[in-house]
């Protein structure tokens, strides 16, 4: 084990308008996270999969870590976990898959020309000749005055959206950059979003057009998945009504755009602009015929809590998850368990140490939570599952918290922030830090959306002002070697062992920097579990306007 110093903090004030006592001092034990990573990580829980024995094994370790901290139970009826019911869905050899044009037929290849998957429970996903729509950005923004879609009936019909969002492909002062932030990516700019805007238009089948700059990942990333997906499993009404979504390659949409008679380099340029309208591929039609597995799978959110003194119904929240991708093919070594240590089971010791740290004090006025997600992997469905289904009502949680993927690279001058300009927790983030002589660094590549990419976002889609902590978002200023050697860090993890079975602990780690992470976000924590005052959302995020509506439960 590393013998590495508990990191202190110099006193400064509380939030402002509260009352001023000394800052909170949250300092976790390097020994604690070492031994909860190398356990998690070990091949005894099978990386960590959903519905596994991994899972089961998994659940055990973290109640009774819990229980050892002192913590309460916090999930529904006073149990330690909240069931979480998941679809998985698994697309078999596809029977058709094609587009029908002027040109003649187009045969499509799962994989190579489109990537397409299902989060429907039905043994095959048929379309018969539904017309193609080309949406192109699919922003319906009224907060920004745009409009993709100009009231175009899109039901049946299959829907091809372009990546990111209208400001990614633009030049500087081009008119209208800037309604969607720049190079910094919106939530208008995640595929999950288009997908769940093409849904409610009645869409039958959804395409984004990948390019890697957009995305953010390149094609490999894209079918990694191998036609699998999982979902929360919802009533019949809440349905989507997506048969098969996904991404259709860059080289396949210009060559289907051209068989239509259409330019797609012009129609990027038109998607561009506020008075875009949704352009039809005459004569372009989509058929498939694909079966389908489905199953459901019972998986588990794991709450614990220590309960406020003076506002118990008032709740500070940290998270992470717990699932990883449980096995996969051997790599070099043999190795089959693909078990996060980093990611994130690095983020579980953090939240399990803040909590023994805490516990170790006085209590809190507010209480305090510690969630352990399930599925993030899966598409951040565990913490989505409890924002739909909350036991403490998202109008009175405080904060939500979250750690997933920290650096092991040492010390850092710095901690990069997430999310610039979303909410007032990136001030407490500068006012900390500092304290810990350190300075705050804005995400590297802003444009990839990581903001929208981790289980705190289930809880800003419902107001709740957030904070991530996420190593991989920018190069770390580090104490030896400086920005060159955080990225060398960030290219090495993430070019070799993200999401891969080399995601395991080493004697190679240092978790200095970590360390100052995990205390600087456990003393926000703390301090908010302390005082009065509650997180805005800052003058043009997506998400002020619903905070707002329940301002008054919280006066």
């Amino acid at each position: 084990m590393m013998m590495i110093p508990p990191s202190t903090f110099a006193a400064a004030v509380l939030l402002a308008g509260t009352a001023q006592p000394a800052l909170a001092q949250i300092s976790v034990d390097p020994h604690h996270l070492v031994e909860d990573v190398k356990a998690l990580a070990s091949d005894t829980f099978e990386g960590r999969a959903p519905g596994t024995a991994g899972e089961e094994r998994t659940i055990g370790y973290l109640i009774a870590r819990m229980q050892d901290t002192g913590l309460e139970p916090a999930g529904p009826d006073g149990q330690w976990v909240q069931t979480v019911p998941l679809l998985h869905t698994a697309l078999q050899p596809a029977k058709t898959l094609a587009f029908a044009t002027p040109a003649g037929a187009m045969p499509v290849a799962q994989s190579k020309e489109v990537y397409v998957s299902t989060v429907r429970a039905d043994d095959a996903a048929v379309i018969a000749k539904a017309p193609v729509v080309f949406v192109g950005y699919g922003v319906n923004a009224p907060e920004r005055g745009w409009d993709d879609f100009k009231d175009a009936d899109l039901k049946g019909k299959v829907v091809v959206f372009l990546v990111n969002d209208p400001d990614f492909s633009a030049t500087k002062g081009e008119a209208p950059w800037g309604k969607f932030g720049g190079r910094t990516m919106t939530y208008y700019g995640r595929w999950t979003y288009k997908f769940e805007e093409a849904a409610r238009r009645g869409a039958v089948a959804a395409l984004i057009v990948h390019d890697t700059d957009g995305a953010g990942y390149g094609w490999n990333v894209v079918i990694s998945p191998g036609g699998e997906n999982y979902d929360i499993v919802r009533k019949p009404e809440d349905l989507t009504t997506l048969k098969l979504q996904g991404w259709i390659s860059g080289v396949a949409a210009k060559d289907l755009f051209a068989k239509a008679g259409l330019d797609l380099e012009k129609l990027r340029a038109d998607a561009r602009k506020a008075t875009f309208k949704p352009v039809p591929l005459k004569g372009v039609t989509f058929d498939a015929d694909v079966p389908v597995t489905h199953e459901q799978i019972a998986s588990h959110n794991v709450l614990g809590r220590i309960p406020g003194t003076s506002h118990p119904d008032e709740v500070v929240m940290f998270g992470a998850h717990w699932d990883a991708y449980g096995k996969g093919a051997p790599d070099e070594q043999g190795h089959i368990y693909r078990a996060g240590a980093n990611d994130d089971a690095l983020g579980i010791a953090g939240i399990l140490d803040i909590a023994r740290a805490m516990k170790a004090g006085p209590p809190p006025q507010r209480s305090v939570v510690f969630a352990a997600w399930t599925a993030e992997e899966r598409g951040l469905l565990g913490s989505e599952y409890y924002a739909a289904n909350p036991v403490y009502p998202m109008e009175k949680t405080v904060a939500n918290l979250a750690i997933d993927i920290l650096q092991t690279a040492g010390a850092a001058n710095d901690v990069v922030l997430v999310g610039k300009g979303q909410d007032t927790l990136e001030d407490d983030m500068a006012r900390v830090a500092a304290t810990q002589g350190r300075k705050v660094t804005p995400e590297g590549l802003p444009e990839r959306g990581l903001f929208y990419r981790a289980d705190h976002f289930s809880f800003a889609k419902r107001g709740v002002p957030v904070m991530l902590l996420m190593g991989i978002a920018g190069a770390a200023d580090l104490k030896k070697g400086g920005t060159a050697a955080g990225q060398a860090w960030i290219d090495a993890y993430t070019g070799k062992c993200y999401h891969q079975a080399c995601d395991a602990y080493g004697p190679d780690w240092n978790l200095d920097g970590a360390v100052q992470d995990i205390d600087l976000i456990g003393t926000i924590g703390e301090e908010l579990a302390n005082s009065r005052a509650w997180p805005q959302w800052k003058a043009g995020s997506e998400f002020k306007a619903i905070r707002d509506k329940s301002a008054g439960e919280r006066n």
